[in-house]
């Protein structure tokens, strides 16, 4: 499969080393110094996208309208996803977007529902909290991991809404039943953690996900790229790994 990158920084130069050990060719490299070209994007089969949240949706527009489907890991735009949509009807691209690519984390989202699932029966017992923890370099806070795990436990429990304490110092759990906190912490040089915390007087219940490093982001992204090759449509990770 040959494969454009959109975006060439740490996360690009990982892709582009898996991709070829995983057989397939990069056509296509771009940056600020390569700007976005037609004639470059479409000797690929597909795109894998990952930029900044100011450039992200311009680059998926860019993709569609080329016709070369398009693997997305930026975040920060979710909230035009309908836009997206209109763009594909009339189009034979496709996208494909995600908060994480990480087959670890995509496992995580469903353990978190599953739990928030269970804990909503003993709602009067429990607070919860949850903390992400990023290098400093990260620019959306809080990320688009953590906003999929914050809705994941409103989707399946009786909390409404959460919000977000950017903050280094201690955290406290919720004490009202209607919204929960996220603390988004930015420390350099650390893997990306994700902990849900849910405690009482008796106990407390933690499950936490850490990156070791960005491999895992990688892979995915990859996957995603091979099950989007010849595909119209919006997708998301769900759909690459097909979870019942």
């Amino acid at each position: 499969m040959k494969i454009a990158l959109i975006g060439y920084g740490k996360m690009g130069k990982i892709i582009h080393e898996l991709a070829e050990k995983r057989g397939h060719e990069i056509v296509a490299k771009f940056s600020r110094s390569n700007p976005l070209n037609k004639e470059e994007l479409q000797k690929a089969d597909v795109a894998i996208e990952f930029t900044q949240p100011d450039a992200a949706l311009d680059n998926i527009h860019f993709c569609i309208d080329s016709n070369i489907p398009v693997v997305v890991g930026t975040t920060g735009w979710f909230d035009q996803i309908a836009t997206v949509e209109g763009w594909l009807q009339n189009s034979k691209s496709a996208v494909l977007y995600a908060s994480n690519f990480s087959v670890g984390v995509n496992i995580f989202f469903e353990l978190n529902k599953q739990l928030a699932k269970m804990m909503s029966k003993h709602a009067n017992q429990y607070g919860v909290m949850m903390e992400e923890i990023h290098h400093t370099q990260k620019l959306d806070s809080p990320s688009g991991t953590v906003i999929s795990l914050a809705q994941g436990i409103v989707e399946t429990s009786n909390y409404e809404t959460f919000q977000t304490i950017d903050s280094n110092e201690g955290a406290s759990y919720s004490t009202d039943k209607k919204d929960f906190p996220i603390y988004a912490r930015r420390i350099p040089e650390v893997p990306g953690t994700h902990t849900i915390e849910y405690e009482s007087e008796i106990d407390g219940i933690r499950i936490t996900h850490t990156a070791h490093n960005r491999l895992g982001f990688a892979s995915g992204s990859i996957d995603a790229a091979e099950f989007l090759h010849n595909k119209t449509g919006l997708f998301t990770m769900k759909d690459v790994l097909n979870f019942d």
